[in-house]
């Protein structure tokens, strides 16, 4: 009996001291984007007496730990925002957890103006599973496009043909807002307007809610926009001082464009509208040597000519969002744009001649002939989406959105081997041009909520189609009738019909120290593929399905000295365009054809990732990820010889590729005016496979360097220097040579930082460097060897003007393409 009472008193006296748990995460309510360094304070909601405050770490996650046995009401808190307070939190038990979930903190309405809290903006803030990069930290890119933003990421490359790489594969998915798109990503990017973009999230292990496309993850560009009611308005002119190296090309370059937005937020409405027009030409020449063996005879083709793009884009942009409630939001978008590209290709080759025998032999034969090539491509692009978001009284949220797209992409070629130096004499004369119009659909429903108080579940369906027909037609001119006569060989039609379903169900959750997230997608696709001629010789469909699953997880755990470990794993595929897919040639210039195969099979990939994070002080930072992404059914592009001056390019399935690396960045400020983010990538890249019944081996180390340094002269004044480095890196037959940009940004703010004026010095070179300049080479033993070094403008001085009426912010959200631009 006297246990039992001592045991009684003994409760009672400790009951109070019985010990909780308080946790949330404050974001910001418009962006939902963490707010690091907010506040949270509890109170006793008898009393009202401070209990304890805290504040957030990066992700804007807070813990309060130690609470005693109570009710309490929390307040979270930020400069600019309002407070957010959270009554009737009930600590009962002991050890027990209770999760606030997140807490969106709203712009507040009335700002005191004679106070100015200033502070420095991280170039990149590492999450469990991305890295996000603010784009104003790259004033190089002003003017320009979303590609020159990406340039400055650790693990992202552009070579001197414009190929955007992340970690060494082209391969990979652009989200606009958070919405996947299916266009081809260095197209969709070179289009969109760098004035416009917010931030980039670098999602290189993606989760099971994303679509599992592309091999090396996801980049997601986060579109300008803020609160405040309002009008927002900006404009933006770019102009080009006239070509320093002219490269003895035939036109002057022009590079001038104009972009702007108005924003108009009112209460429930937000009306956005954009427009673009940008001019951007690029001078250039390309040296190359060719040879083939062909029945022991040796045929070398060795030519040098002009090599310029002139690209003309216009785009127009509409949105409207209507949010009744709190409860409920409406979206509707529109968005329409023509693009052309003009490829000038004029090239001499100047030293044909035929050896034979192929080794040691004598010459057959020596001529010399000039080569005329325009490639014009061309794309008509009309969109729009609806998209319907509801939050329930349980916390609970259901999204939908449904996006269709008609985009007519098309243009023809014109190819003539003239005399040389007569260029009257007409040897041969084609053309050959294609339309392509393409429909695609997708729709999708997003359902999360919590049913647990370890983690919050996600749910979701998404439909895609896509119907995409081409029309390809090859003419050669006939020099006895004038007339132009169609090629069959190179001519046909093409369908492609691909639909996919998909559902995914994921779970994530925060436990103390701990992080993580684990889900399951399943995809059903159907593609068929249908072929014919224009002589009606063939007609043949190529069926091709599957029913898959794509598993992801992620973990991350936080030390108590700033210090972040994370693990993740994602299963992802990457899809065939139509264009790899046409058997039939397609003449690319006048050395080079350029066909598909219908057989090709999607390429399947497993990425593994871990990574360790390192906030030190004064806004410095330190972070590494080793990762490790395997490829199966690996498309490269690879050369055979169709006669003796022409080989034939094709993309075929040979075999698998295997990528072992390290990327590692820093954000360091040297000096209170001197802040510097350098970052690089350094892999194993290896290729195994067979092709035409020859075994594929190749291997080697490439790296990359990105480093962006600052210096701010005042608080209106800065200079910026920019360096971009891609080594030497091994292909299926051959290799691409280094590529290197440097680059120097002077900027100027003025009348209260309403007028922007940016100087560029974009490719430096003086003269003294090999800037902007990249050699591909290919071969094959004892039967071709091609080489060509292509060298693009350097030296361009371009200015930047950037106008904005008020100080409200940006609201605005544009749709862009998913489907089309795959194809450009």
């Amino acid at each position: 009996m006297k246990l039992r009472l001592h045991f009684l008193l003994a409760l009672l006296l400790s009951s109070p001291l019985v010990f909780g748990q308080i946790t949330g995460r404050i974001v910001d309510g418009t962006e939902e984007y963490p707010l690091e360094y907010a506040t949270a304070a509890l109170y006793n909601q008898e009393n009202g007496a401070l209990v304890a405050g805290v504040i957030t770490n990066l992700e804007g996650v807070f813990t309060i730990p130690d609470v005693k046995r109570g009710v309490y009401y929390l307040e979270a808190s930020f400069i600019g925002f309002q407070t957010e307070t959270i009554s009737d939190i009930h600590i009962q038990n002991r050890n027990v957890k209770s999760d606030l979930g997140i807490i969106s903190l709203s712009i507040g309405d009335n700002q005191l103006s004679e106070v100015v809290v200033q502070s420095e903006r991280k170039t990149v803030i590492n999450k469990i599973d991305r890295q996000v990069f603010d784009a104003k930290a790259f004033q190089n890119t002003q003017g320009g496009s979303a590609t020159d933003v990406i340039k400055n990421l650790p693990s992202v490359t552009v070579n001197g043909l414009g190929e955007i790489s992340v970690r060494g594969t082209t391969g990979f998915v652009v989200l606009l807002n958070g919405k996947p798109l299916q266009g081809n990503a260095a197209n969709l990017l070179s289009q969109f307007p760098a004035n416009a973009i917010e931030r980039v999230e670098l999602i290189t292990a993606p989760s099971a809610k994303y679509d599992p496309e592309g091999k090396g993850g996801i980049l997601n560009v986060i579109t300008k926009n803020g609160a405040a009611d309002g009008v927002y308005a900006q404009i933006n002119v770019k102009g080009g001082l006239p070509s320093i190296e002219k490269y003895d090309n035939a036109d002057p370059h022009q590079r001038h464009g104009v972009d702007a937005t108005y924003n108009l937020r009112k209460g429930d409405w937000n009306i956005s509208l954009g427009g673009n027009y940008q001019r951007n030409d690029i001078g250039g020449r390309r040296e190359g040597d060719v040879f083939t063996i062909i029945n022991d005879t040796l045929t070398q083709f060795p030519s040098d000519g002009e090599r310029s793009s002139d690209e003309i884009n216009y785009s127009g942009r509409f949105t409207v969002d209507y949010t009744p409630d709190t409860k409920n939001t409406f979206s509707l978008g529109f968005y329409g744009g023509k693009r052309s590209t003009d490829r000038l290709a004029d090239i001499l080759y100047y030293d044909n001649h035929a050896i034979t025998p192929a080794q040691g032999g004598d010459r057959v034969y020596t001529f010399q002939y000039y080569n005329h090539n325009l490639r014009t491509r061309k794309g008509d692009f009309v969109l729009g989406s609806f998209d319907y978001a509801h939050k329930f009284d349980n916390g609970s949220q259901l999204s939908s959105s449904i996006l269709y797209e008609y985009t007519l992409l098309g243009g023809p070629t014109t190819n003539q081997n003239l005399g040389y130096p007569d260029n009257n004499i007409v040897w041969q004369d084609e053309y050959n041009t294609n339309d392509n119009p393409l429909h695609g659909v997708r729709f999708q429903v997003d359902y999360a909520f919590k049913p647990f108080s370890f983690g919050q579940l996600e749910t979701g369906y998404q439909y895609r189609n896509l119907n995409h027909t081409g029309d390809f037609v090859y003419e050669r001119k006939n020099n006895s009738t004038g007339e132009f006569e169609l090629i069959p060989e190179f001519s046909s039609e093409v369908d492609l019909a691909r639909s996919i379903h998909s559902g995914y169900a994921q779970l994530s959750g925060t436990q103390e120290k701990w992080e993580y997230a684990a889900g399951l997608r399943l995809e059903a696709m159907d593609r068929d593929f249908d072929l014919r001629d224009k002589t009606n010789t063939i007609d043949t469909t190529y069926v091709y399905d599957h029913v898959k699953l794509f598993p992801s997880a992620s973990v991350q755990y936080s030390f108590e000295n700033n210090t972040k470990l994370k693990a993740a794993y994602s299963k992802r595929v990457e899809r065939t365009t139509t264009f790899k897919m046409n058997p039939f040639p397609e003449r690319e210039h006048s050395e080079t054809l350029e066909q598909g195969d219908p057989t090709l099979l999607p390429e399947f990939i497993d990425l593994v990732e871990v990574g360790v994070t390192k906030n030190l002080q004064k806004g410095n930072s330190i972070f590494a990820t080793a990762y490790f992404r395997n490829v199966d059914n690996l498309v490269n592009r690879v050369n055979t010889v169709y006669n003796d001056t022409i080989l034939n390019r094709i993309y075929s399935n040979v075999g698998k590729s295997r990528s072992l690396g390290l990327e590692l960045g820093t954000q360091l400020k040297l000096t209170e005016n001197w802040s510097n983010f350098i970052g690089g990538n350094v892999y194993s890249y290896k290729i195994e496979g067979v092709f035409d019944n020859r075994n594929i081996d190749s291997e080697a180390v490439v790296y990359s360097v990105n480093a962006n340094s600052t210096y701010n002269f005042s608080d209106t004044a800065s200079a910026q220097f920019t360096f971009n480095y891609i080594s030497d890196r091994n292909t299926a037959q051959g290799e691409d040579s280094r590529f290197y940009s440097p680059n120097l940004t002077l900027r100027k703010s003025f009348l209260d930082n309403r007028l922007t004026a940016t100087l560029q010095w974009q490719n430096i070179d003086m003269g003294l460097l090999d800037t902007n300049e990249q050699r591909i080479t290919t071969f094959r033993e004892n039967e071709f060897y091609t080489t060509t070094n292509y060298v693009y403008e350097v030296d361009m001085i371009i200015l930047n003007l950037s106008y904005t009426f008020n100080k409200n912010k940006n609201k605005s959200k544009f749709i862009e393409s998913e489907f089309g631009k795959r194809e450009f």
